[in-house]
């Protein structure tokens, strides 16, 4: 990987709002931050740019003088707003394959993922994968990967994500804890420059627990995974009563929070910058950032949608791969 090779940019669902956020980002930043499409210039045509077909990543930076770079994949039918298309399903699932091939040979500096609607590609290709994040940690041959949720004024992982919140308990293991706050410690010193990285800890239970009269997990599970990390030198405070975690001057004090399940991460950053906030896949041997937000079919192909978190996303993209390269 080289910080000045383009970011490969995959086109996600093109029935989606995807073909419009990446015609705005790309008049918004234009070659501010280089990238390409992996997709087919069919669906982005009509957006108000000029695609312009590319043979390799590299020919992107020329390109850019003409257009919006493409690396054509092309897919079976065309995109219909709203109305996602079962032929296009496997064509989906390739792209994202193939950014992640480009990535891992160097062609591509990071990879930034639009998005994908997960029952369109389980409908139409099969698709067995929860979502992005577990089919890329599949590619790259991971077993564990943490997802953070990043924008300028907050970043926070949640250690379970897309389960029933009556699993919550049972899913929280000593391992899974340590695994989630030893990648996201890694990933703050090599990918956000942060040499000493300060972590704060939610507790599960209200209160945190309140020494036991609300639960017992944070006696039992969470603050011996703590000790044990602060007998390694890991700067971590916690757990914490999550309802006292996320106002400005907490968040002053540390530079990423943990918290134990997905509502109690994703309410505070998306009322903190709804528009803005980032999804960052932690623990990858790549960079890979993704817009916080989903296909949008409700507004899709009505020039309403918003490309805030999609250039968020492709501005920490690029920023992360300079700071893991240096």
């Amino acid at each position: 990987m080289t910080p000045d090779a383009p970011i490969a940019l995959t086109i996600g669902e093109p029935s989606g709002i995807s073909p419009e956020i990446i015609a705005k980002a790309w008049q918004r930043l234009g070659t501010r931050v280089p990238f390409f499409v992996i997709g087919d210039p069919a669906h982005l045509a009509g957006h108000g740019v000029t695609p312009v077909p590319i043979a390799r990543p590299q020919d992107a930076a020329q390109a850019a003088g003409r257009g919006l770079p493409v690396l054509a994949h092309p897919f079976p039918a065309p995109a219909n707003p709203g109305q996602p298309d079962p032929r296009n399903a496997a064509a989906v699932i390739e792209v994202i394959a193939r950014g992640v091939e480009l990535v891992l040979r160097g062609e591509a500096s990071a990879l930034t993922t639009a998005p994908i609607h997960k029952k369109a590609l389980k409908d139409g290709a099969g698709f067995r994968f929860p979502g992005h994040t577990e089919y890329l940690a599949h590619l790259a041959g991971v077993d564990r990967v943490v997802m953070m949720l990043a924008c300028p004024g907050l970043r926070v992982v949640p250690t379970t994500i897309h389960i029933p919140l009556s699993e919550v308990p049972g899913a929280l293991t000593p391992q899974l804890l340590t695994d989630t706050i030893r990648i996201t410690h890694a990933s703050l010193r090599h990918d956000f420059g942060i040499p000493a990285p300060r972590i704060a800890v939610a507790g599960l239970n209200p209160h945190a627990g309140e020494g036991g009269a609300m639960g017992h997990e944070e006696l039992d599970m969470i603050t011996p995974v703590l000790t044990a990390l602060r007998a390694e030198g890991l700067a971590i405070s916690g757990p914490h009563s999550a309802d006292t975690m996320f106002h400005a001057g907490a968040r002053a004090g540390y530079d990423a929070a943990v918290a134990m399940y997905h509502d109690q991460a994703l309410i505070p950053i998306k009322t903190i910058d709804f528009a803005g906030g980032v999804n960052v896949t932690l623990g990858l041997p790549f960079i890979r950032t993704s817009p916080d937000h989903g296909t949008a079919f409700d507004i899709a192909g009505t020039n309403r949608a918003d490309p805030t978190s999609l250039i968020a996303a492709l501005d920490m993209a690029r920023d992360m791969a300079r700071l893991r390269h240096a």
